[in-house]
């Protein structure tokens, strides 16, 4: 796989859909801010009024029904057996909001579920299931490899292959990379956490988990219609289509965690083996473009947590927060 390739994808990834920033990390506190690493994401033409990273995408809605198999490890409400509605997004990768679907390396999946008070959960899904690196500041010094030289206007290859050199940890993400194939519907796709989260028990009892929004065994392969490769919206006319036909279904399935497994780093895949729990089934019932959906003012923020889930240590997990509530301000800001 060529550098260049490469760069697209870690590139998309490492937007996650928001941009990966902080401003203090588990060490301490970071010179990599939130604006510094907007302000690199955008260049210097940004599209105003959208957001900073995974600027196309549109609005769905539907409701999770729980299955109520996680509630002996959360207290949180979503988890309980029963059902709780969402608004949510799915997009691609990259600042342009015209960006063609099927060009895309990276799809994403956000979601906000429940009233935004306790209850409240929100979660933004990417089909990579590991990052490229693991910290703030390593992601600013790829993001500024990948940059083109000022004085050619090109990436530069060997500091692109000196800083992947540098950084063995980008090893599982390049092989997820190596073997992934982009499906021919959003429906399709593996969603996952990426980042991992405790869940908080009844009994006081914490337990690791990554979760991924996994397509229902029902759920048809083929795209409903024929995809148009000169139609830059041809994923969302097919997703669109299809749910008019039935709702889009995926399992939420979560993997435990061992106490072998570092739930601080985002960029380790977990062994297989783990046990797995179907927390429920997410139904999506509705799709339509951004302009008239309900998703456009939503900020997807991963620490937008319900009671009985917590926050892990992972210093990418909280550079996302910051860096989305960077990228909303600017967003409002140039709407109004």
């Amino acid at each position: 796989m060529s550098a260049f390739r490469y760069a697209a994808v870690v590139l998309a990834v490492g937007s996650l859909a928001g941009v990966i920033y902080v401003v203090a990390s588990g060490a301490g506190q970071s010179s990599i801010t939130a604006q510094r690493f907007v302000n690199l994401q955008e260049g210097p033409t940004p599209h105003e009024g959208f957001r900073r990273a995974h600027a196309k995408g549109f609005c769905v809605a539907g409701e999770f029904q729980s299955s109520g198999k996680l509630a002996p490890y959360s207290s949180a409400q979503v988890f309980q057996a029963g059902q709780t509605g969402f608004v949510g997004r799915i997009s691609i990768a990259g600042t342009n909001p015209t960006a063609p679907d099927l060009r895309s390396p990276v799809r994403s999946l956000a979601l906000s579920l429940g009233q935004g008070d306790a209850n409240g959960w929100r979660t933004a899904m990417n089909t990579p299931p590991v990052m490229a690196v693991g910290t703030p500041e390593a992601f600013y010094e790829q993001l500024s490899a990948l940059a083109p030289d000022p004085a050619t206007g090109q990436r530069n290859p060997q500091r692109i292959q000196a800083f992947f050199a540098s950084h063995p940890e980008t090893q599982a993400f390049l092989a997820w990379q190596k073997g992934y194939v982009p499906t021919q519907s959003f429906a399709t796709e593996r969603y996952h956490s990426i980042n991992a989260f405790y869940l908080l028990g009844p009994a006081g009892q914490r337990q690791a988990v990554r979760w991924a929004a996994v397509p229902a065994a029902d759920t048809l392969a083929e795209p409903l219609t024929a995809l148009n490769p000169n139609d830059p919206d041809a994923l969302q006319a097919e997703f669109l289509a299809r749910v008019k036909q039935a709702p889009v279904v995926f399992d939420l399935v979560f993997t435990l965690a061992a106490s072998t497994d570092n739930e601080n780093d985002p960029t380790v895949p977990w062994p297989e083996d783990r046990p797995q729990v179907v927390a429920g089934q997410l139904l999506i019932r509705e799709a339509r473009p951004e302009a008239n959906g309900q998703c456009k003012g939503i900020n997807f923020d991963p620490l937008v947590l319900p009671a009985g889930m917590a926050a892990t240590e992972d210093p990418i997990l909280r550079a996302r927060s910051a860096a989305y509530a960077e990228s909303f301000r600017r967003r409002a800001r140039e709407s109004l």
